[in-house]
């Protein structure tokens, strides 16, 4: 039988507070470093280029509100523009990619600063390695996690925030002095952040329903935080009397000077944990861009292939290693900035520009044009940067390069064959499922994720006691366990296979098996939603084989399955 290649759409289940705190991780994290870079760069002039700074991320993140708007079904660089252009949709993430990785390695080395290490770059090397570690598993969990230290983060914020209020007129502020040649290449210097708007719009393939509605809320309660509170604060930075160094740590300076010492190391610590957080995305966005490229056949096809746990093994490898090399041939912040700056300005370019351009797509004349005159702003920065920053240029190109080869490899001598005749079932979703009960009806459900004949024995069994001739046995596929910006899954050739030999076993009892694929990051969850839907009365499970560590970072499927049942459903564990 043929293998029968499906594809199903992933459940859109992202919602507003979800995706605003992935961008809060990355836009909010800004102010651990920005207000430092900027007073490293400018001075007491700086608080002139952070109001410029905080208008141009108010005008990037309204520009993103009308992207996520008319690309419901993924609005970043690549995902927008894979197919109108190829060639620019894979510059773009190749960019981007630059940037996840320099975020990564910014990030933590930040967080290592304000935990006040002795060697701050040797302990970023080892997080990010353990970073990487962790994510083999692929915590289902942490997203929960980093909600919770991003809204305690702010909340400290807004606290420094309300004790500097009280010195604000008395502030003697000075403007930038000098050529605007010169002010121009500090300005450049801190347009930092804004990556993690493009991680947004990846997602709106999976964001709850409005979409438009869902972005907005997740965007703009983010965005106003970041721009208004990191502009006022660098003008109570520049309020500080002999303010020198804190390059790496300006907020515990802030927070030392108005609050108490106290207060400058809590809010250090949470900031610590929330750039580790970032590091976290970070690392996952490099996963998550690649396997959406190998998916496409833009990569090699090995970047798709996936560990036990649903994690693209080979992704997650190169995005572990790369920003740990990044550290080890740049490890200062304001060097990591300009590296920083030239993917996710040029990745953010590319998009908004493309996205004025395409003219297939409703939007207004002003709406256009605004689009029009941020990417033109982008375009100065990115020349600006190539021009000035010859090793953030080099970084570039040679990110480029090795995607660029990898492309080529990936379609030259890389070229997946697609065997002719392997085992097959054709699987259906849930919905299908359902449509077909006039014709295939049963009060059981299996849950299975590798051959178990003495579960399939003893279900069968149950299932002639109870009169019944079929069974529903369901697959559920940990695939990815990164936030990609498909939209679209197809089963695996393993679940297949899986499913068609189970097919093949129950036959031999007389059993009829209605194939069941899903996909998600709590598979117990997931079971106990398909049983309720199909209104089955028993579901039978192998006992777990996971291991202790596996159920803290992933969950426990038997617990969240027993948890999700309906109290007339009844659970029965095989093993």
């Amino acid at each position: 039988m043929a293998l029968m290649i499906k594809r199903i759409e992933r459940p859109r289940e992202l919602k507003w507070y979800q995706a605003g705190a992935m961008l809060y991780g990355d836009w909010g994290t800004s102010k651990a470093y920005v207000l430092g870079i900027a007073f490293a760069l400018a001075g007491h002039a700086s608080w002139f280029l952070l109001g410029i700074m905080s208008l141009l991320t108010i005008l990037v993140g309204f520009c993103y509100t009308i992207i996520c708007r008319v690309y419901p079904d993924g609005g970043g660089v690549y995902s927008s523009l894979r197919n109108r252009s190829k060639p620019l949709a894979v510059l773009g993430a190749l960019l981007l990619i630059a940037d996840y990785a320099v975020t990564a390695s910014l990030s933590t080395l930040s967080a290592f600063h304000y935990f006040n290490t002795s060697n701050p770059v040797l302990f970023a090397m080892g997080a990010i390695a353990l970073i990487g570690a962790i994510n083999w598993i692929g915590p289902s969990k942490s997203g929960n996690l980093a909600t919770f230290v991003g809204v305690l983060a702010s909340i400290s914020a807004i606290i420094l925030f309300g004790f500097t209020v009280p010195h604000l007129p008395h502030v003697n502020l000075q403007m930038p002095t000098g050529t605007f040649t010169h002010n121009w290449s500090s300005f450049v210097g801190i347009v930092l952040a804004l990556s993690g708007v493009e991680a947004i719009a990846n997602m709106t393939g999976v964001m709850v329903l409005p979409v438009d509605k869902t972005s907005k809320r997740a965007i703009w309660p983010v965005l106003l935080e970041v721009a208004l509170l990191t502009f006022l604060l660098g003008i109570a930075m520049n309020a500080i009397p002999n303010l020198t160094g804190h390059t790496e740590d300006m907020l515990r300076a802030i927070a030392n000077h108005y609050i108490a010492p106290w207060y400058g190391t809590m809010i250090s610590i949470l900031f610590a944990f929330l750039l580790l957080s970032a590091t976290n995305s970070a690392i996952n966005g490099l996963v998550s861009i690649k396997y959406a490229m190998g998916k496409d056949r833009e990569l090699p096809e090995q970047f798709t292939q996936l560990n036990r746990f649903g994690m693209p093994w080979l992704g997650l490898i190169v995005a572990t290693i790369v920003p740990i090399l990044v550290l080890f041939f740049v490890n200062d912040l304001v060097g990591l900035a300009a590296l920083y700056a030239i993917g996710v300005v040029g990745a953010i370019t590319i998009n908004l520009g493309a996205c004025a351009l395409n003219y297939k797509i409703n939007l207004k004349r002003w709406e256009r044009s605004l689009l029009y005159a941020a990417s033109l702003i982008l375009l100065f920065v990115e020349v600006t940067i190539a021009f000035q920053k010859h090793a953030a240029l080099l970084f570039a190109i040679i990110i480029v390069a090795v995607g660029l080869i990898l492309r080529y490899l990936g379609k030259t001598f890389f070229v997946i064959k697609v065997p002719e005749f392997v085992p097959s079932a054709e699987v259906l979703t849930v919905s299908e499922a359902k449509d077909l009960v006039s014709l295939y009806k049963s009060s059981f459900l299996v849950a299975i994720k590798q051959m178990n004949l003495k579960l399939l024995e003893d279900t069968a069994l149950m299932i002639k006691a109870r009169g019944e001739n079929s069974a529903y046995v369901c697959y559920v596929e940990e695939s990815p366990a990164i936030k990609s910006e498909l939209v679209e899954l197809e089963p695996s050739a393993e679940s297949i296979e899986l499913l068609a030999k189970v097919e093949e076993e129950m036959a031999k009892s007389g059993i009829t098996v209605i194939p069941l694929w899903q996909t998600g990051t709590e598979p117990g969850k997931r079971i106990a939603e398909t049983a309720k839907e199909l209104d089955v009365k028993t579901v039978t499970i192998g006992a777990t084989q996971r291991s202790a560590l596996v159920n803290l970072f992933r969950g426990d499927v038997l617990r969240q399955l027993a948890q999700g049942l309906q109290k007339d459903c009844h659970l029965v564990i095989v093993g």
